[in-house]
């Protein structure tokens, strides 16, 4: 019962995410740059809801983008996938108690799918590479990421301990000898 909730609680998380992209947002950008809340949320999930949950969550979420948004569906369903898969590899190696420790998740994640968002749409539709407007473009939405992070870092910690309870089981061996 907690599981669902809290894929509940996911979604309705995605749909605030979701207004605040489309309205907040397009009022507060910097060179038409919006930060990209969605990513954050994914690492949330795979940090601490796991790899299954990760994917699974990156992969609807890209769907629901691509069908909402975007004229190409899947592209932004397989890099929030691959974004929760390596999330969730972060988790087993870095710690998530560690507010920088999140901010570089944040930015390198950030950094990632940029890059291979950029990468398969150039090689799929024939975009002509752009590179230096694309570096300044992924320079804001990182540093946006960043601060956004910084600024709801209590609330990234409270949730993900909350998905962690509820996704990953502890596994505590209680034989006596």
């Amino acid at each position: 019962m907690k599981k669902v909730i809290s894929i509940i609680l996911i979604f309705v998380t995605f749909l605030i995410i979701y207004f605040l992209q489309v309205n907040f947002f397009t009022w507060f950008n910097i060179s038409g740059v919006m930060p990209n809340l969605f990513v954050i949320l994914v690492l949330v999930v795979g940090l601490f809801a796991g790899k299954y949950m990760g994917i699974s969550v990156g992969v609807i979420i890209g769907l629901l983008l691509d069908i909402f948004v975007s004229k190409k569906i899947g592209v932004t369903a397989i890099t929030l996938g691959i974004v929760g898969f390596i999330a969730a590899l972060l988790d087993k190696n870095f710690s998530k108690d560690s507010k920088i420790t999140i901010i570089l998740m944040v930015t390198i994640l950030t950094l990632l799918y940029e890059i291979l968002n950029y990468a398969i749409n150039a090689i799929i539709f024939s975009y002509s590479l752009e590179i230096v407007d694309f570096l300044i473009k992924l320079a804001i939405e990182t540093v946006f990421n960043i601060f956004i992070t910084i600024i709801l870092y209590p609330l990234i910690q409270k949730g993900g301990y909350a998905l962690e309870e509820n996704f990953k089981e502890t596994k505590i061996l209680t034989r006596y000898f």
